[in-house]
């Protein structure tokens, strides 16, 4: 169909008014200038080892420091539809030449066949970020002479301003040969290679070096690198040609000890700084680094947040349409209620209901509802109303979020005094303690966290009312303060003694399936080893289970003291006078029924010794806590008809709850439990991680006039301060 010019020229002067009246009318020429700047970034990267986590994601910031995840951390483009294997890593994008196209490049694997097992890269190409063309390049087939090549990691791009082309570099592994970095060029429509691989860089010491990436800076190409094998970390070689001459500067460039890799360089917007940042994949958690000169780094960590843990990832400095054009495919109403940053929010208990609407901020103690500011931290582009500090004393509040390109949505948001989970952050395991020497309340957890319990270190935290709770900090770690072992740091248990008149704190813990003690002179630490493990080995007649969860119980009727232990069995010796040794001789075995597993607390009341203990397994929702007693802290333990006294509650969405600990306060009558459970939304959803990602809670535990326990009801709210 064909129209008169006048027609064309109508209607090209309407699409710009209209357009310039929806941005604001004035200095549309300025406005076309602007979008050419870079004003924010974009983080491309994948999450982990799983088939589900080697996929391309994005992420986006507006200061290179605080990123946020678009798709709700899933991936923006399918690893099957892309890849050979099924799945891709280490993604590196690039801006075209002309600006406007987008070029991005990653690993064709799957971790679980082997990291010997791909042959293959991915070339993917855009004009908008949005939707992408793809690939596969399969080095082996394309190219004679790589019958015995293992592997082909982490490629990247370049523009070479010399052969005019688009240039891929990427490590190889051939048979017995270290992994080296090759290079080639791409055809013009970024489908294939076009050239034979040749190789850019080896490592003088021969060897391995992977996961390069290339830097031009004051005329000059920086070719990051990690090294392997002799030595493991982030390095550089530096060229004033793109494709040789590479000299080595012997020096390792990341600033941490940990094991790193997949090092990315880029320039912060208006700017002569550059941020370095890598993997330290071992920890789960990058680290970034700035610099002038590309030679000497400073860790900037304490100003970066993501709300996603990346893996070996890229980022890209883009424009504020670009920003904008991302924010309306991939950002949505709930990841921006999701960004509320005030101080007194507990983050990891924030629960969003998309379904219904509402959203819940749980807070401090002391915290002000009736002027309260969540704080939400999200881009400019986005209107939230009403802003800034609002009561929510009343009950929920009607907030309405704005994306452009998207229906706006109305929220109801809830801010409510949640004083569970009693610690901030993942714990476990909690033993309580009041200190007569202090005059305080210790709790000593196991630090969570940390996938399949494999934290190495013990920290405390002091309170005088079992509200407000001070981190007294790391008071043992088995990698600095244990010979005998160096790995999973479970259930502690603390008593405190005078001995010679002055105060003693005798500290049984976990380490290796094996149980040790500590001593120090305060309830804080530091606390010094004995030197060897107290249990080692399975009592007499036990064949299963672990040596662990231990307890210890001074015995008011006589002062004698005793240790408890086990996982599949509860046993329990008297304690030497020294409190470092065991009365081997008089161990007995006294499981109270087939639903023990592990987490035994004694305590006294009223002439009667209780021992509770947890049932199930700690990554179940129904893991929980039962209870008999005896009229001997030795057994035997006797069954009351209804001995459940703590398990899940579906309706409050609590689950996992066990491993516990009693105090008793006041010098009264009054009892509390300190016990563990899933962290609060996200456990239910997280499998058998729920089983590490777990949170200390208190509440009140009371008793029938015969002594029985009544059962106690794991809550939100928590309790109040005590005095």
């Amino acid at each position: 169909m064909k129209y008169p010019l006048a027609k064309y020229i109508l209607f090209f002067v309407l699409i710009v008014l209209s357009g310039t009246i929806a941005a604001q009318p004035q200095k549309s020429v300025r406005r076309t200038a602007e979008s050419k700047e870079n004003v924010a970034y974009l983080f491309t990267y994948f999450t982990g080892n799983s088939k589900a986590e080697e996929a391309i994601r994005f992420a986006v910031s507006t200061d290179g420091y605080h990123y946020k995840a678009l798709n709700y951390n899933n991936p923006v483009i399918s690893s099957e539809k892309i890849s050979s294997t099924g799945g891709v890593r280490d993604p590196h994008i690039l801006r075209g030449e002309d600006g406007k196209t987008f070029y991005m490049v990653a690993t064709d694997m799957v971790s679980a066949n082997g990291w010997n097992s791909n042959r293959a890269m991915v070339l993917l190409k855009s004009n908008d970020l949005i939707h992408w063309t793809s690939a596969v390049v399969n080095i082996q087939k394309r190219f004679p002479n790589n019958e015995n090549l293992l592997r082909v990691w982490a490629p990247q791009t370049i523009y070479d301003k010399t052969t005019k082309k688009y240039m891929i570099y990427w490590s190889m592994k051939h048979g017995d040969d270290p992994d080296k970095i090759y290079y080639a060029y791409a055809n013009a429509d970024f489908t294939d290679l076009e050239t034979t691989p040749k190789q850019l860089f080896f490592s003088p010491t021969n060897s391995a070096c992977i996961d390069g990436d290339i830097i031009y800076d004051k005329g000059k190409y920086n070719l990051f690198f990690k090294t392997e094998g002799n030595g493991n970390g982030i390095k550089k070689a530096v060229s004033d040609q793109l494709t040789g001459g590479y000299v080595l500067q012997d020096k390792y460039l990341q600033q941490t000890k940990e094991a790193v890799e997949g090092a990315g360089v880029f320039k912060l917007n208006h700017s002569d700084e550059y941020i370095l940042m890598y993997d330290v994949y071992m920890k789960g958690r990058y680290q970034f680094t700035k610099s002038k000169d590309l030679i000497n780094f400073s860790v900037v960590d304490q100003d970066v947040t993501m709300d996603f843990h990346p893996r070996h990832g890229t980022i890209l400095p883009i424009t504020q349409p670009e920003l904008s054009r991302l924010l309306s495919q991939w950002y949505t109403v709930e990841s921006v209620l999701q960004t509320a940053q005030n101080k007194s929010i507990n983050k990891n208990n924030i629960v969003l209901d998309s379904i219904n609407q509402k959203l819940y901020l749980p807070v401090n103690y002391g915290t002000n509802v009736k002027a309260f500011d969540p704080q939400f931290n999200t881009f400019k582009q986005i209107g939230i109303t009403p802003k800034g500090k609002i009561d929510f004393s009343n009950g929920p509040v009607k907030i309405k979020v704005s994306i452009p390109g998207q229906q706006a949505k109305t929220y109801e948001v809830s801010v409510a005094v949640a004083n569970n989970p009693m610690l901030k952050g993942y714990y476990a395991d909690p033993e309580i303690l009041y200190s007569n020497k202090t005059s305080k309340y210790y709790i000593y957890p196991t630090s969570d966290g940390f996938d399949n319990w494999s934290g190495t270190y013990f920290k405390s935290f002091s309170s005088t009312d079992l509200v407000n709770w001070k981190d007294e900090g790391t008071i043992l770690d088995l990698q600095k303060d244990v010979s005998w072992a160096k790995r999973n740091a479970w259930a502690p248990t603390i008593i405190e003694k005078k001995v010679n008149g002055a105060y003693k704190y005798y500290y049984y813990f976990t380490a290796a399936q094996k149980i040790g003690v500590a001593i120090a002179d305060d309830p804080a630490g530091p606390f010094k080893d004995s030197g060897k493990a107290l249990i080692a080995s399975k009592p007499r007649g036990i064949k299963g289970g672990q040596e662990i969860d231990p307890d210890v119980f001074n015995d008011p009727k006589t002062n004698k003291n005793y240790l408890y232990w086990g996982n599949g069995y509860m046993a329990v010796a008297p304690l030497n006078d020294d409190m470092v040794s065991i009365d081997t001789s008089a161990i007995k075995i006294i499981t109270p029924d087939k639903s023990f597993r592990e987490g035994t607390e004694v305590f006294y009341r009223n002439g009667k010794y209780y021992f509770l203990w947890s049932e199930d397994d700690t990554r179940s929702e129904n893991y929980r806590v039962r209870y008999g007693f005896s009229d001997s802290p030795t057994g035997k333990i006797t069954i009351p008809e209804n001995n459940l006294v703590l398990a899940k509650d579906v309706a409050q969405g609590i689950y996992g709850t066990g491993h516990n600990s009693v105090i008793k306060v006041n010098g009264k009558d009054e009892w509390y439990m300190v016990y563990h459970r899933f962290t609060r939304p996200k456990g239910i959803s997280m499998g058998s991680a729920a089983g590490y990602n777990r949170e200390v809670c208190i509440d009140r535990m009371e008793f029938n006039a015969d002594g029985t326990i009544k059962p106690v009801r794991p809550t939100v709210n928590g309790i109040k301060p005590i005095h």
